[in-house]
């Protein structure tokens, strides 16, 4: 019936009418009585060989003829990265993860056919040491609430029909047909929806000045230019649910007259790129895209523009300029984007996330959407949870759940029993927040009043293995090497940051140093030309606030409380505990150990070379780091 229907319409849609009545049909075609089963298909997975599952189930399906029984499909992101290959088997989504191609007969033999979980591939919770069955009991899951990721996990991100089944374009055609463009500005205004990109201006505000902006042609873009290091939710969405970002961008070019967009996505990007070109292109054959979208008279094309990979791209200034095919850097801001933006016309930028929330808000009301979050911020945002956690991977949450909840319930706390430390929030210019806050409520002005900020919605996790000096260290020296140049606060102050932490953890640090990096950081605060700039001091300065006593352990006592910089490490052997096995003579790549089978031995320190591997590598802790 789908088929006929398609021909009947020669696939492009001229109608709200033919949509609806095209999603209806796709409904009712659907085989209920087929088992599911869904393989995560994001980079993530596909890193673990995801591919290879893929193929493997594809070729068991068709060698016991099950096709009439299954549907298979490669969807998007789940989420859970650290446990990829993730695979779910419906309709009850037996959670199975790590999975390999080996593990696949026996999947569809035992789970498919007849419904017994396999033990060996099912999460065990940390916490409990229970093994858990189904996806929505995985706590990793169950405190979320995926607004946005939800459909990654249930769509074939390259067949435009499913997400037409899920209810896709419905918003488009709410909006062309019973909603003005002022009506649409007004509910997003409403909704409190504030820009996921990291400056978390108000959506509707930007929207409104560009409806008001003088001149015929107007530009649409979205920024996927992510950066960040560790953060990669904007590639996931667009990997797994890309129709949703182009329906919020058709709605917005509709609400502000705008004809053309452009999609700015990295290159290093390809399976997003690949993606949402096939999105593109499907939207355009059903007739999203192109001239007289649904019947209503309204044209809008987009474009994708593939960036080069400069951190500093991500500033809108610098975006413009790269698209515009200059070198991709900031610009002092006389004029709003909204008047004056790409080739100078009026532009609307907004971030990934943005633009996946406003089918959400016109298709459920302002009224749904303002309850969700807090006073101040709005809806749900997406973390990449990374680094000392259990449960890594994206994570949708209310704005306003607390740092404690996200690292301890939905990212299951701290592995091998370590003490937390600090977790650095909104990318390599955010700030790193002590253990005393983690009782904060997530939103934008709450990390800002922390010395850090929401960015793009990383979030590291540190434990007490940790240096912070190394920490702000490692983030100045990203900065300074993706720093445009153009500035002079930005280009000499954060060289000169990087100089002197370099010396601090080389052991050459000088009482003075901490008030000249203050001192820096206010100039690049006050002085920088864009706001990557102005934020670029916050892992020295949140680090200063909250970890000042490593900062004077590495300068006065030459020490490195977590045994990070190699400069201040020294290491020895405790006679009393060493067996004389010989195991870190062997680990030794410079000779530096010396002494006799089953005696104590002993470690030249002129000949060490601070590697590490006689700690890693003895059994008996005789190995001392101090």
């Amino acid at each position: 019936m789908v088929e006929q229907v398609r021909k009947l319409l020669d696939k492009r849609l001229k109608t709200p009418e033919e949509l609806e009545k095209l999603r209806q049909s796709i409904i009712s075609d659907k085989d209920t009585s087929r088992i599911l089963i869904s393989v995560c298909g994001g980079t993530g997975c596909r890193a673990s060989g995801a591919e290879a599952v893929v193929d493997a189930f594809a070729e068991e399906i068709e060698r016991l003829e099950l096709q009439a029984k299954i549907e298979f499909k490669e969807t998007g992101c789940h989420g859970f990265c650290e446990r990829g290959p993730v695979v779910l088997i419906g309709p009850k989504k037996i959670f199975y993860q790590h999975v390999q191609p080996e593990d696949v007969p026996e999947i569809v033999a035992e789970t498919v056919l007849q419904g017994k979980p396999i033990q060996r591939l099912l999460y065990t919770d940390p916490a409990t040491n229970e093994e858990i069955t189904y996806e929505t009991d995985v706590p990793f899951y169950k405190r979320q609430t995926r607004l946005i990721l939800g459909a990654n996990g249930e769509i074939d991100p390259t067949d435009i029909e499913q997400y037409i089944a899920a209810g896709g374009y419905s918003a488009l055609s709410k909006a062309l047909f019973h909603m003005t463009p002022e009506k649409i500005i007004s509910e997003v205004t409403d909704s409190g929806l504030r820009g996921r990109g990291g400056g978390g201006f108000p959506t509707g505000r930007k929207w409104q000045s560009c409806l008001k902006a003088k001149g015929d042609i107007k530009y649409v873009l979205c920024n996927a230019d992510e950066g960040d290091p560790g953060a990669y939710q904007d590639r996931s969405i667009l990997e797994g649910n890309p129709h949703s970002v182009i329906e919020g961008m058709i709605i917005g070019a509709y609400a502000i007259g705008s004809n053309n967009g452009y999609i700015y996505v990295r290159n290093e990007y390809p399976l997003a790129v690949e993606r949402t070109i096939i999105a593109l292109e499907q939207a355009m054959d059903y007739g999203f895209l192109g001239e007289n979208i649904l019947g209503s008279g309204f044209n809008f094309t987009i474009t994708i523009n593939k960036g080069g990979g400069a951190f500093v791209c991500g500033e809108s200034s610098a975006l413009i300029a790269s698209l515009e095919g200059k070198i991709g850097e900031p610009k002092a801001k006389y004029t709003h984007m909204s008047e004056k933006g790409l080739w100078d016309k009026p532009s609307l930028l907004n971030n990934v996330k943005t633009w996946a929330n406003v089918p959400l808000i016109v298709n459920k009301g302002t009224d749904w959407y303002s309850k969700i979050g807090t006073k101040g911020s709005k809806g749900t945002m997406i973390f990449s949870l990374v680094g000392k956690i259990n449960n890594s991977g994206l994570v949708e949450v209310p704005m306003g759940i607390t740092l404690r909840e996200m690292i301890y319930d939905i990212g299951g706390g701290i592995p091998g029993g370590k003490k937390f430390k600090a977790v650095q929030t909104g990318g390599p210019s955010g700030g790193c927040i002590p253990e005393e806050y983690l009782d904060t409520p997530v939103d934008f002005d709450e990390l800002t009043k922390l010395g850090s900020m929401m960015g793009s919605g990383g979030m590291i996790v540190m434990d007490e293995d940790n240096c912070m000096v190394d920490v702000a260290r490692y983030f100045i020296e990203f900065l300074k090497g993706e720093s445009c140049g153009k500035c002079v606060p930005c280009r000499e102050g954060l060289a000169k940051m990087s100089e002197i932490l370099n010396r601090i953890s080389h052991g050459q640090g000088k009482p003075e140093d901490i008030e000249v990096m203050t001192d820096l950081g206010e100039i690049l605060n006050n002085g920088a030309l864009c706001a990557l700039g102005r934020s670029a001091a916050n892992p020295v300065l949140s680090t200063i606030k909250y970890f000042k006593d490593e900062y004077l352990a590495h300068i006065n006592d030459k020490k490195c409380p977590a045994g990070v910089c190699r400069e201040l490490i020294e290491y020895s052997i405790d006679p009393d505990k060493c067996t004389g096995c010989g195991a870190c003579v062997r680990a030794c790549s410079t000779n530096a150990i010396s002494g006799e089978k089953k005696e104590p031995h002993v470690i030249n320190q002129g000949m060490c070379i601070k590697c590490g591997a006689c700690y890693d590598t003895c059994k008996f802790d005789a190995v001392i780091k101090g």
